[in-house]
């Protein structure tokens, strides 16, 4: 189950998904954080942010809508009380971070590019850009690439940085094609899709901020097709794919999609064990398909149909006089 973020190796391909395990303190009551490949924090902002007005969240038929709003305590009070907690305890993270600038995401990698404690950055693109309109960065490949370039250029070699982008743009590809150009070291998708639900009882949108972010098993398609249509187009490229993952059946279609690491979100809302329950799904799948390794099923599904997983080819290779 091991794999491998960029040149980073984490135990098994299963992440939290940002925001959905704060800093890691409310999960670790119920189990061992070691026991993930990597835990990814909420979107560390620069300044403390209250997040958006209630009601924020809102159950629809098939998963929820959320409009949080990058709720944090801002990076001095993560640097000060959170990373620390989490380096002493020798956690793989992977810190998100979000900006309204350009420039706000670069101070905020340069505030981490020595914090110990960070395996990965992972720059969420999905805020709007308060210096063009308000325009999200994800949505164009030119302000998404202008922040990786950014980040990547301040934070230590050794950091991977990781594009977090969004399904809400005309060409999904063209977008990560950008971010690679510009020097991220590794994909993350999917965001959430914007969504919106209305109460037909109150006859008013049920969010506050009238749309959302829609998560849960009625994005799961949405975030297989992004990650096949990245890896079809960048095969060399690690991915971790998310949106939807309920099971380890879920998990198997990212990475047979091309997904290298699988981060889990909405499931752990009603589960707090949902991440050890996939990936010991995800597991049993794998082994139950004769698969001696994770990396033989990663973007598998691309191969023709009829040809074999790369560890039996590897096999037949081997036992060849």
């Amino acid at each position: 189950m091991r794999t491998f973020l960029a040149h980073v190796e984490l135990s098994n391909p299963i992440t939290t998904a940002a925001g959905c395990a704060s800093s890691g303190r409310e999960l670790a009551q119920f189990f061992d954080l070691h026991r993930l490949g990597a835990l990814t924090t909420r979107s560390i902002t620069m300044a403390p942010r209250a997040g958006r007005p209630t009601p924020r969240m809102a159950e629809t038929p098939s998963g929820m809508l959320n409009a949080v709003g990058l709720q944090g305590p801002g990076i001095d009070a993560f640097l000060e009380r959170e990373l620390p907690w989490l380096a002493q305890r020798g956690i793989k993270t992977i810190v998100s971070i979000g900006g309204g600038t350009v420039a706000e995401y670069s101070e905020l990698a340069r505030r981490l590019a020595d914090a110990p404690g960070v395996t990965a950055l992972e720059v969420n693109l999905s805020c709007p850009n308060i210096e063009d309109r308000g325009r999200v960065f994800a949505r164009e490949g030119s302000a998404a690439a202008e922040v990786i370039a950014s980040v990547r250029s301040i934070m230590r070699y050794d950091v991977p940085v990781v594009a977090k982008l969004a399904p809400d743009v005309a060409d999904i590809v063209a977008v990560a094609r950008a971010c690679v150009d510009a020097g991220a070291d590794a994909l993350s998708m999917i965001n959430n899709p914007l969504g919106m639900a209305i109460d037909t009882e109150a006859l008013r949108p049920s969010l506050a901020a009238v749309t959302g972010g829609l998560s849960g098993p009625a994005i799961l398609p949405l975030a297989v097709r992004c990650v096949w249509q990245v890896h079809a187009a960048l095969p060399g490229v690690p991915l971790i794919g998310m949106g939807g993952v309920m099971t380890g059946r879920d998990a198997f279609q990212l990475v047979l999609a091309g997904a290298c690491v699988v981060g889990v979100g909405t499931a752990l809302f009603h589960d707090p064990y949902a991440c050890l329950r996939i990936e010991r799904e995800l597991e049993d799948l794998l082994r139950a398909r004769g698969f001696q390794r994770l990396a033989d099923a990663v973007g598998l599904a691309h191969r023709p149909p009829g040809s074999a997983p790369r560890h039996l080819l590897v096999d037949i290779e081997e036992s060849t006089p």
